[in-house]
C-alpha cells in the first residue's frame, strides 16, 4: 500500500479491527452495484471513499432531472448521460485508486450471471422486483453475498443474504414473486434522505462482510420509518418451502 493510500485511509486503518489488514481486504475486493440511483449513489460513493478496490456499476438508464433530488452521485451536468458514466467520473474524482467498471446494460439474467463470475459481493440497489428475484437466485447459486435494500415514501428496509451461511435466508424468504410489484418511486414518491440512509447502510454492511468485522444483517431485516425516525429489527428465518433456498 502506497504512502498516499495509507494517509487517505488513515482514519480507518487506526481502528484496531480494521488496521492495514482490513484495508487491504477492501482494496482487494470487487463489489457489483446493480442500480445507480437513490440507493446505489451513496453506496458507491462510500465504498469508493473507503477504498474498495473494484466497483462494477450496472444500470442502463440515463440521468434525468427528477433523479437529482436523491441520486447524489450525479449532478446537473450529468443530465442525459448514462448513469454509469456519470457515476464513474464522480467516483474516479473522489478516489483514483478505485477501478470502476461501468456497464450500461439491462440487468437481465444472462448479463448478471456473466458479471457475477469474479465478484465478492453484490449490492441490490434496484427498484425492479424482476431483477431483485433474478439477483437473489443467481447470487444464491454462485454463493455471492447479497446486500439488499429498498425505500419508498418515508419507509424502507435492508437485509443481507449469504448462501455461505447455513442459517441465512434469501430474498424470497422475505418477499414472494408478485409482492408489492407495483410499488416504485415514480408512482409513489420518496423523501430524498431516506434512500441516502439506506444506501449508506448498504455500504456499511458491505464493508463489514468484506473485512469480517462485526455482525452482518444475516437473518435480520431492519425496517426504517423515517417520518418518526424509528428502526425495527425483525428476525427473518429461512423458509423450508422457499423456491430458492429451502
Amino acid at each position: 500500500m502506497q504512502d498516499e493510500e495509507l494517509l487517505r485511509y488513515s482514519r480507518q486503518i487506526m481502528m484496531p479491527d480494521i488496521d492495514i489488514a482490513g484495508q487491504e481486504k477492501l482494496r482487494d475486493a470487487h463489489v457489483m452495484i446493480v442500480g445507480i440511483g437513490g440507493l446505489g449513489s451513496p453506496a458507491a460513493l462510500y465504498l469508493a471513499a473507503a477504498g474498495v478496490g473494484k466497483l462494477t456499476l450496472v444500470d442502463h438508464d440515463q440521468v434525468e432531472l427528477t433523479n437529482l433530488q436523491r441520486q447524489i452521485v450525479h449532478d446537473t451536468n450529468s443530465l442525459g448521460e448514462a448513469k454509469v458514466a456519470s457515476a464513474e467520473r464522480r467516483l474516479k474524482a473522489l478516489n483514483p485508486h478505485v477501478t470502476v467498471r461501468p456497464m450500461a446494460v439491462k440487468a437481465d439474467a444472462d448479463t448478471l450471471k456473466e458479471l457475477l463470475t469474479d465478484c465478492d459481493l453484490v449490492l441490490d440497489c434496484t427498484d425492479n422486483f424482476t431483477v431483485r428475484f433474478q439477483l437473489n437466485q443467481l447470487t444464491w447459486q454462485h454463493k455471492v453475498p447479497l446486500v439488499s435494500a429498498a425505500g419508498i415514501g418515508w419507509e424502507g428496509h435492508i437485509s443481507v443474504f449469504d448462501a455461505n451461511n447455513e442459517q441465512s435466508p434469501c430474498y424470497q424468504c422475505l418477499y414472494q414473486e408478485g409482492d408489492d410489484a407495483a410499488l416504485n418511486c415514480a408512482e409513489n414518491g420518496v423523501i430524498a434522505p431516506l434512500v441516502g440512509i439506506l444506501g449508506t447502510t448498504q455500504a456499511m454492511e458491505a464493508i463489514k462482510m468484506i473485512t469480517g468485522v462485526g455482525e452482518a444483517l444475516i437473518g435480520r431485516v431492519l425496517y426504517l420509518d423515517a417520518k418518526y425516525m424509528e428502526w425495527r429489527s425483525l428476525k427473518l428465518p429461512r423458509l423450508a418451502n422457499c423456491p430458492s433456498c429451502g
